[in-house]
């Protein structure tokens, strides 16, 4: 039995708790349990024959833990329960509620509200869903696998977002909950507030930047603040008290009555990743922290984890200032060792790690300002250079109206220029996140661990307080994305292109899934699969030219295959 199983594991013989975090459950017993370095798979959800169809998005647990919620590119939402009648699994979870969700595109996230049945769901087809199973025709269901149809679940459909819609947070509340899209906002929905989307009666969003959003994470702890990021350099803090308060005079600035929030605080770096390329920079996941409520994590593409703390001191505003003014453009720097030494071959690029030819530097030019101004659903903005670490001292002297007037790096939404920089508190490294939308999490009852998928099918598990890599576990056989974390069981659901969902937990003996012995060759690999290569360039960019024409030609549209 799974309790059995539990109790010999964590030392005590006292059974697990019917609710989250609940009182009397020592929390040290899981951080040992954590601690002890033995996560193996204990289960796979879905086969060839059960389960989802396609890649699982989507994971959150839900009912206190006793429901596992998932949903991907089968656009289907699936429920996953305990079986208690099952004595011969230590961690039995059988899938007894299917709900067609009606979306036209991939599912990206899935919550059920709290104190309720209700499901609300996010896609790559801009819409907002809401279902509910138990008020579902056939409900109360029977013993085993259950279908519901989209008209027989769906309780509300809501088309706020003109872009795909990524993410939802939810509130201590049924009714309320946040999403974030690439349209640039983040709204919160009411549903005890009807209104007509085609009539653009919708309220107004809580943030709107001039960017793609991919990612919004809140801190049941801190329910008033929200950390938002996605296409730019940088993640953004907002507070949304605004009652009787000026809340941007409390965080040292001007006060803007005009905005529904106020961005208190950036997240940022003091260097681009050593292969991340500049321009395109994107933050793929974020996380506050459930146990102390100011600590947040953002996960960059090419590169690596961030923490940070929002009780932390910002960086001089004389710093932040002299940002868009200290790095001239690749273009810039290349016409100075142009004329220095009489020569037009090109110097090795410290970021690429490899020697570059003219033509080679001109075509990943290209293919980021193309990809920049076709894929944005904005107007082509201003780019602004970034604060790098590789600069040359004597650049900072050129005069930034150059004759191309092109500039390589995005700087971020112009608005906030002036609200401070949070630099990091620690870095975590290994991973490879470049092929899709990875997320980032805590792990453990006090978020003592950090964790984050990886495009070569691993996932990894840091120690917060160390930066110590504590173990890498292979969790797909090609791309890990989501990592979510039960509420009071030491178990992890894990997810990514695969079908199937995997559940790890501690268990005698050595782990079966490990990969920590081959740490760093794995670590290596990752580095050099983040590294552009020439040849990389070209086919991106004959790829980029055919899927254009093939979009002209035949008014189709190209999806992305994974998120």
């Amino acid at each position: 039995m799974l309790s059995t199983s539990i109790d010999t594991l964590l030392g005590t013989s006292s059974s697990p708790p019917s609710c989250p975090r609940a009182r009397g459950w020592k929390e040290n017993h899981l951080s040992v349990a954590y601690g002890k370095g033995g996560l193996d798979r204990v289960n796979v959800l879905g086969n060839d024959t059960v389960g989802h169809t396609g890649c699982v998005n989507a994971l959150s647990w839900a009912k206190g833990g006793d429901v596992l919620i998932s949903s991907g590119d089968d656009t289907t939402i699936r429920l996953w329960r305990m079986d208690k009648n099952n004595t011969e699994e230590d961690y039995p979870f059988v899938c007894d509620t299917i709900i067609d969700t009606g979306h036209r595109a991939n599912v990206f996230n899935a919550q059920m509200l709290p104190y309720s049945s209700r499901i609300a769901t996010v896609a790559g087809d801009r819409q907002v869903r809401v279902f509910d199973h138990e008020r579902a025709v056939g409900f109360p269901r029977q013993t085993g696998e259950i279908e519901y149809s989209t008209r027989a679940a769906v309780i509300r459909v809501l088309r706020c977002h003109n872009g795909r819609t990524k993410r939802i947070v939810t509130e201590d509340s049924p009714d309320l909950f946040l999403t974030v899209a690439e349209d640039g906002t983040v709204r919160q929905h009411d549903l005890r507030v009807p209104h007509s989307c085609a009539e653009d009666a919708c309220p107004a969003p809580l943030v709107q930047v001039n960017h793609e959003l991919s990612t919004l994470a809140l801190s049941p702890l801190t329910p008033y603040q929200f950390v938002v990021a996605g296409s730019s350099p940088y993640g953004y803090l907002f507070d949304r008290r605004h009652a009787g308060r000026q809340f941007r005079e409390e965080w040292g600035q001007p006060p803007d009555a005009g905005e529904v929030t106020t961005c208190v605080r950036r997240f940022g770096r003091r260097s681009r990743g050593q292969h991340e390329r500049p321009g395109v920079e994107h933050v793929t996941g974020a996380r506050m922290a459930s146990s102390n409520g100011h600590e947040v994590l953002l996960s960059y593409s090419s590169d690596a984890v961030y923490l940070y703390s929002t009780r932390d001191d910002p960086e001089p505003t004389s710093m932040a200032s002299r940002v868009s003014s200290m790095v001239p453009s690749n273009k810039k720097r290349q016409r100075l060792r142009e004329d220095s030494d009489g020569s037009d071959a090109l110097e090795g690029d410290s970021e690429l790690g490899q020697e570059s030819t003219e033509r080679d530097v001109m075509m990943e030019e290209d293919i980021e300002r193309i990809l920049a101004e076709e894929s944005s659903p904005h107007p082509r903005r201003e780019l602004r250079p970034l604060l790098s670490d590789n600069m040359d001292e004597d650049d900072s002297d050129i005069d930034e109206d150059d004759e191309d007037g092109e500039e390589d790096t995005y700087n971020g939404d112009e608005r906030y220029h002036n609200v401070p920089i949070i630099m990091p508190r620690s870095r975590f490294e290994g991973v490879c996140n470049v092929e899709t939308v990875k997320d980032v999490n805590f792990l453990g009852p006090r978020d003592e661990f950090v964790v984050s998928g990886s495009d070569d099918g691993n996932w990894f598990i840091w120690e917060k307080d160390t930066g110590k890599l504590h173990d890498i576990l292979e969790g797909d056989s090609t791309v890990v994305n989501v990592i979510e974390g039960h509420p009071y069981l030491p178990l992890v659901a894990v997810s990514g292109i695969d079908h199937t969902v995997k559940l790890f937990a501690p268990t005698p003996g050595p782990s079966r899934f490990s990969r920590l012995d081959k740490a760093e060759a794995i670590m290596n690999r990752n580095a050099d699969a983040a590294r552009p290569r020439r040849g990389d360039l070209a086919a991106l960019f004959s790829y980029y030219r055919l899927a254009q024409s093939m979009a002209q030609e035949g008014n189709g549209e190209i999806e992305c295959t994974h998120q």
